[in-house]
């Protein structure tokens, strides 16, 4: 197709006030005018003419160099690809329009072989949606990438161009998040204070009733209470983008990745604490919780699955108090996975809530499919939980679903993992024990697993964690007993002439088998002087 550059000049005649054009005299110095290109393109649909053109240029050499551009962009598609001459055409009519910068020949070869829309710039948002909508994996990986997306992915930088995206951007992006925590936790307080005001005012009275009146039509006015965005949870929307866009690394769409390179605070995992009085009485009389992960003490287990002992669902929390099963690994077991004469059952499959939907899934992890062996005391409860569920499936008859499950509605029917939440939760505060998530119960199987000697790799294996580090840094808080167990050993380990405490000589040396384990049993305590003389 024909293409050309030529010099020109604005010049007018004096008298009539034409362009001089061609004819201006001054044209035959090089510094007099400016240079422009004309390129022809392929014709529309309805085969009229169209072309490219630019003025302005201060050189030959700048003209020339334009103009080879634009053919090496005609060149990207062959001659036989109407489609993607077309698509060329259009985009550098609307370059041409815009007096936008030429587009990059490489850039355009990628988007022309992706079968991307050539005249759109690509935006972060367009791209966040065209890779959720092809990923594959879990719902559940699913539905948190879809929620980051949607909640704060697109509204803060959706709009950007994906080939601009820049680690600025992003570091502007999660400041903004921190801002508006700021004014989340301010709304929060400020609600929570209007509420609480609001409780102390009388009910009897008519100044009383206007001021409560006033009061719930202010609150009404005022934001809902929201969650703050967390360190973890901005790991997660990083997380979410730092995909998306490898993706679009992978498909020649960009060349560098901004969100590998942002820089935000850890998302640290929770230690567990354990309820002890004093924790307790603080919660009491603030409300607050010490950590996120709370563990009861083998007492408060203990006080919570005698209350709940003719529930139908105590064999469930039975179940995940001793082993440490996950909710929806719970919920899921099946008889065919279960091996009570044996001892044994196989984590093989858990049900996942997405939204309120709720579906059968292979294990969290790899390591989550795994055997776990059961003691004397919860095989009999499994065996007597069988026992009620063959009375439920006769009283029901016909109507009996069969799903297999272990644990079931009182027709056979799945269970939701959020009502056994909610159950869980009225069942402890029935008897005003400390709060805890059902999870936590999870929590304090591994912690009563290491009182009673297991070493991390056993906790590892009966929790399912894929790493040991996980186990190590959230799930192991010692009880206080434990605690004063080792405290115990690990003084005895020094000999002294004299002990401190008492004034008491002690009679011989170390005693390789008088002194408690590290993991003695939570009935062991440190033996007193009359057990050593013995």
């Amino acid at each position: 197709m024909k293409g050309s550059t030529h010099r020109r000049c604005y010049c007018r005649d004096p008298y009539t006030g034409k362009p001089l054009g061609k004819k201006c005299p001054k044209l035959t110095s090089r510094k007099h005018g400016s240079y422009s290109i004309r390129q022809e393109l392929p014709p529309r649909a309805d085969g009229t003419r169209r072309s490219f053109s630019r003025a302005g240029y201060d050189s030959l050499k700048a003209a020339q160099g334009d103009l080879d551009h634009v053919r090496s962009l005609l060149g990207l598609a062959d001659a036989d690809d109407a489609e993607g001459l077309t698509q060329i055409a259009e985009l550098l009519e609307k370059v041409a329009e815009e007096k936008a910068p030429l587009p990059d020949i490489e850039a355009t070869r990628r988007r022309l072989s992706h079968g991307l829309d050539l005249t759109n710039r690509l935006t972060v948002g367009e791209w966040l949606d065209m890779w959720l909508a092809g990923k594959k994996g879990r719902q559940s990986a699913i539905s948190r990438d879809e929620s980051n997306i949607r909640v704060h992915l697109k509204p803060r930088i959706g709009h950007l161009r994906l080939d601009r995206l820049r680690v600025t951007h992003l570091s502007e992006m999660f400041e903004a998040i921190a801002e508006a925590n700021v004014e989340i936790a301010e709304g929060n307080a400020a609600r929570r204070k209007t509420v609480e005001d609001l409780a102390q005012i009388p009910w009897k009275g008519r100044e009383h009733r206007a001021r409560r009146k006033a009061m719930k039509a202010a609150i009404s006015e005022m934001e809902p209470y929201r969650r703050i965005v967390g360190p973890a949870t901005r790991q997660r929307v990083r997380s979410t983008l730092r995909a998306a866009l490898n993706a679009a690394i992978a498909q020649q769409l960009i060349t560098f990745n901004p969100a590998a390179h942002v820089e935000l605070e850890a998302g640290k995992r929770p230690k567990a604490l354990v309820w002890t009085d004093e924790r307790i009485l603080h919660w009491k009389r603030t409300g607050e919780k010490p950590s996120p992960v709370m563990v009861w003490t083998p007492e408060h287990t203990g006080l919570f699955l005698d209350h709940i002992a003719e529930d139908r669902l105590y064999a469930l929390f039975h179940l995940i108090a001793f082993r440490g099963l996950r909710r929806g690994e719970a919920c899921g077991q099946k008889w065919t996975d279960t091996h009570l004469d044996a001892g044994l059952i196989t984590v093989a499959k858990q049900l996942v809530v997405d939204g309120w939907e709720v579906y059968e899934d292979d294990p969290k992890t790899d390591a989550g499919a795994r055997t776990i062996a059961l003691d004397s005391d919860t095989v009999q409860t499994l065996k007597r939980h069988r026992a009620q569920q063959d009375k439920d499936r006769e009283e029901w008859g016909s109507a009996w679903v069969e799903t297999g499950r272990v644990f079931a509605k009182e027709n056979g029917e799945m269970l939701h993992p959020a009502n056994v939440t909610r159950r869980f939760i009225e069942l402890y505060e029935e008897i005003s024990l400390p709060p805890v998530r059902l999870h936590d119960l999870r929590h304090g199987a591994a912690t009563l697993a290491h009182a009673a000697g297991a070493d991390l790799k056993d906790i590892q294996e009966m929790l399912g964690h894929s790493s040991i580090t996980i186990t190590a840094d959230t799930y192991t808080s010692l009880l206080p007993e434990a605690d004063l167990a080792i405290a115990e050993a690990a003084a005895r380990l020094v000999p002294r002439a004299q002990r401190v405490l008492d004034g008491a000589v002690p009679s011989g040396g170390i005693s390789g088998t008088g002194a408690p384990s590290a993991h003695a049993p939570l009935t062991q305590t440190a033996p007193d002087e009359e057990s050593e003389a013995e």
